[in-house]
């Protein structure tokens, strides 16, 4: 009598429904979105996300230029390529929306962001926490016995770094703007 071999317990059956169906790589993305400066303009923006169910990392907003009556709407978003696709093209459909620039996918996208960190830092916590600050260029804003504000800006994975060494000198506190983006070269939104 021959015996069949037993199947491996931690082996999953190979299903139709689960071919192809491999999960995708959510990435960040940072759109830049000029709107018309009016009320209620960032209500919808924000609207458009939470009703879709999408989250927002950063999100920062500041009117650009008062004689067009623009501001302009920096977001920091995370999914799926097909989710950034929709929500660019969902951006673009609102009325106020005067431009929308995926500045990730842009060779020419700058981002930055400014931070404000507060470290408790005394004897060679206080040395260390000020020779970091000057390899990262921050700059001392506040200064005690007992500690610093120091101010970073830089892309957020400089800022992310800098906090992380922050952290065990005594971190106590970090303010962060949020990012902000723009073009490289001479045209404008």
């Amino acid at each position: 009598m021959s015996r069949r071999p037993v199947p491996d317990a931690l082996e999953a059956p190979a299903s139709a429904y689960d071919m192809g169906h491999a999960e995708e790589v959510e990435h960040l993305a940072t759109f830049a979105v000029l709107v018309d400066n009016e009320p209620g303009v960032l209500h919808r923006v924000v609207g458009l996300f939470a009703a879709r169910g999408y989250n927002i990392d950063s999100l920062t907003v500041a009117e650009t230029d008062p004689g067009a009556h623009t501001s302009r709407i920096t977001i920091v978003t995370r999914g799926t390529p097909q989710v950034l696709g929709q929500i660019e093209a969902q951006l673009k459909k609102m009325v106020s929306t005067r431009h929308v620039q995926n500045v990730t996918r842009d060779p020419n996208g700058v981002e930055r962001e400014l931070a404000l960190v507060k470290v408790r830092a005394e004897g060679a916590d206080r040395m260390e926490a000020k020779m970091l600050a000057d390899i990262f260029r921050a700059s001392v804003v506040d200064t005690t016995t007992g500690g610093f504000i120091f101010e970073i800006t830089g892309a957020p994975s400089k800022i992310d770094k800098f906090v992380g060494l922050m952290r065990p000198l005594g971190l106590i506190e970090v303010s962060r703007t949020g990012v902000l983006s723009i073009e490289r070269g001479v045209e404008g939104a």
